[in-house]
Parts: structure tokens; sequence; C-alpha cells
């Protein structure tokens, strides 16, 4: 990820200015798989919506309510959200940079998309269309 293309964080991860993420393809996690051991939950059968939070990051409570109302919208959609602070291992080696940040696992827990802060509830649904 380019560091131009980053919105600076304040103190508690909350982006300056602009406030939704953008779901976007990160060309090289395009291969990587996670499975149910590195997330701490089971995937789901269809599509998996893994959200990195922290603490005290407003827009992850927001994030959580509207990835938690997609995954009950769609069948076969899990979502499983991961402290940032306590899987530092799994959030270097992924690149996450902010909180929060979402990842579209397909099936196979290949990561398909991410976004970077909190997403709207129309962008995720369309992200879920190039994981099922």
């Amino acid at each position: 990820m380019r560091a131009a293309a980053l919105v600076a964080a304040g103190a508690h991860g909350v982006p300056r200015g602009r406030r939704s993420g953008r779901v976007r393809v990160r060309g090289r996690d395009e291969d990587r798989r996670l499975g149910a051991a590195e997330l701490g939950g089971e995937l789901g059968a269809r599509a998996t919506l893994v959200q990195f939070s922290t603490a005290f990051c407003a827009p992850c409570r927001a994030t959580r309510r509207v990835l938690g109302e997609v995954a009950g919208m769609v069948p076969g959609v899990a979502h499983v959200e991961i402290d940032a602070e306590a899987r530092l291992d799994l959030v270097r080696e992924l690149g996450i940079l902010r909180t929060p940040t979402v990842l579209v696992l397909d099936a196979a827990g290949r990561v398909v998309r991410q976004a970077a802060g909190q997403p709207r509830r129309a962008d995720v649904i369309a992200a879920l269309g190039e994981a099922v």
C-alpha cells in the first residue's frame, strides 16, 4: 500500500477527513489464505468478513454493527472480529495500518478485498459479490 494513499489517523485510529473506507483489491494479499486457527472463528460457508478493531475505536463499533447486519442478511457469510492489539503478529503480516480494517474472504479463506475505515453497508454487499 502506498503511503500517499493513507488517510492520517488520530490517537484512537479514527481517520481524519473522510470517514468511510472504500473497498479495494490489495495485490499482494490476493493469494493469502486465512483459516479458523488464525481468525479465532470459523469461516463462513460462502464468505467471511474479518474486522480488525481496537478497544477505543469509535468507528470499529459502527463497523461491527454494519458487518453483523450484512452477515445476518446473507446466508453463508460469517463475521469475525479480531482485536488488533492482541494479534500484532497477524496485523503486521497482513499490513494492517489502522482500525477498523475489513477483509473479505472467499469460502477458501482467500483475501479478496480489503478496506480501511468505516465501510458503508452497500460497499460491503458489493464486495461480497466478488467473494461468493
